[in-house]
Parts: C-alpha cells; structure tokens; sequence
C-alpha cells in the first residue's frame, strides 16, 4: 500500500471517529475533525502531511516506488 493510499485512509477514519466522538461524547471532538481538514486542505496545496513523514518512517513506499530483495 502507497504512503498517498494510506493517508487517504487514516484521514478518512480520523474524521469518521471524531464526528462520531462529537456526537456521542464531547463537541470539541469536532474540532479534531477541522484539524484534520484544514491538514487536507493544505497537503492539497504543499504535497505535503505530517503523517506522510509518519508513514515513511514505517516503510511505507511512495507511488511507483518499491523495494527490491
């Protein structure tokens, strides 16, 4: 799986959760819901996300990248 794929992923769940947790527990949750867009909105514009970093440091590969035996 792509760090791009992943990320993809994560940000969707970390939205899902924190709507969820804003609904049932706390409204403050919702602002962990803006963080995570605005993180969107600018990774739009600079390529760029910390759990990008986070994820390559895991091994995750780029797109088109892969790792030779």
């Amino acid at each position: 799986m792509t760090v791009e794929r992943s990320l993809r992923l994560i940000a969707g769940a970390f939205i899902l959760i924190s709507l969820g947790l804003g609904h049932w527990v706390n409204p403050y949750w919702y602002l962990f819901t803006a963080f995570v867009g605005l993180n969107l909105l600018q990774s739009g514009f600079t390529n760029w996300c910390p759990m990008m970093t986070f994820l390559r440091k895991l091994g995750m590969d780029k797109e088109g990248e892969r790792k030779h035996a």
